[in-house]
């Protein structure tokens, strides 16, 4: 490679970097798009394709609720390989309990614009014909949806290309610093760079706490209609965002080819990427426990993947301290699908000086975060 200029390059191809080449080079930017292996080939190859508003803290809702709308505004570009199926979320409160639970989310989300409708045990039933016989009630939230992630940063690349980028796969960055990068091709010298390698960012910018959390996921043979919603146990995010080195929790998502995806596990255990067969059984049997016709779908391929987790459970997003130029967009474990489009909006707000469009502090790089 010679050491020609360019505006950025990106790090990273999977749907983050690929939402920021593409924001970038709308923005008139000259891009270059590095990834090691193919587009989607990290966490967003092996993710569930979810979007949907969490509000598991003010700063997660709002990255996750401007991203969703973001994603709503490009819903009639989105071509048919991207799977969109606008099933919304429908979360499963097991007993009182946790109607308790449904009551103070809906709360949360209607006091900041977001539509929800409370059902109770009867409502669920009719929404979900298929779910067992005693579960108190559920939250649908119908804005929310579900894509096919791979094929969506396929796009989001393709979008950025139209617009001028330049892409170049199997190209693994070894360095990067004020002003260039290095592959084993060369050294691109470069205006700004922005590292948005998923699980790999810490190897460019030591310091930064991220981690692997594995997951495991299971796919069905077609079963067309055996569920309509994007269902997700009440339990969902203290399981994600717990301190256990294992966990499990149900949530299943209908995809457009009739398929289910049933996720999902955590597990903290590296980038070993090997199938642990005793939590995938418990996580299974969490699957059951709400949908106990499941047993009938057969199962064709389990597969496992590692969303890049921080101690705080929000993203970097913006300036990494210590290098001029060097931005970070990485750390968005289970939302990066969800949140791509923010994030990508909240990076070129920062590193073209224009007014964000929502508050970044809560995911700046240089936050004081708690150790791992």
């Amino acid at each position: 490679m010679s050491a020609r200029r360019a505006d950025v390059a990106v790090v990273g191809a999977g749907i983050v970097g690929a939402a920021c080449a593409e924001t970038l080079a709308e923005a008139g930017l000259s891009v270059e798009v590095f990834e090691s292996r193919f587009a989607g080939a990290g966490a967003t190859g092996s993710a569930m394709g979810h979007l949907v508003v969490l509000d598991d803290s003010e700063a997660q809702f709002a990255l996750s609720s401007y991203s969703r709308r973001l994603w709503e505004e490009r819903v009639p570009e989105l071509p048919a390989d991207v799977e969109d199926v606008p099933a919304g979320t429908l979360w499963v409160a097991a007993d009182e309990e946790e109607m308790a639970l449904v009551r103070s989310k809906a709360a949360f989300y209607g006091g900041r614009g977001v539509a929800t409708e409370i059902l109770d045990a009867r409502g669920l039933a009719e929404a979900e014909p298929n779910l067992r016989e005693g579960l108190a009630g559920g939250l649908r939230v119908p804005g929310d949806r579900v894509l096919y992630p791979p094929a969506a940063a396929r796009w989001l690349l393709r979008c950025a290309q139209d617009r001028g980028a330049r892409v170049h796969p199997e190209a693994s960055v070894l360095e990067v610093g004020a002003g260039f990068v290095r592959t084993g091709a060369g050294r691109l010298d470069t205006g700004a760079v922005v590292v948005a390698a998923g699980t790999a960012a810490p190897s460019l910018l030591p310091g930064l706490p991220v981690v692997p959390k594995k997951g495991h996921l299971v796919i069905t043979d077609r079963a067309p209609g055996f569920c309509r919603h994007q269902m997700i146990e009440l339990g969902y995010l203290r399981s994600a965002h717990g301190g256990e080195r294992e966990s499990v929790a149900f949530n299943l998502q209908p995809r457009a080819t009739g398929q289910m995806l049933l996720g999902s596990s955590r597990e903290l255990v590296g980038l070993d990427s090997e199938v642990n067969r005793p939590l995938l059984a418990r996580m299974v049997r969490r699957g059951l426990s709400y949908l106990p016709g499941l047993a009938k779908l057969p199962a064709i391929r389990v597969w496992t993947g590692f969303r890049p987790a921080t101690p705080d459970n929000l993203p970097f997003i913006g300036r990494w301290p210590g290098l001029a130029g060097v931005f970070v967009a990485a750390g968005h474990e289970g939302l990066g699908i969800t949140t791509s489009l923010g994030t990508a909006r909240l990076l070129a707000d920062l590193l073209l000086g224009r007014p964000p469009g929502l508050d970044p502090s809560p995911y700046d790089p240089s936050r004081t975060v708690p150790r791992a």
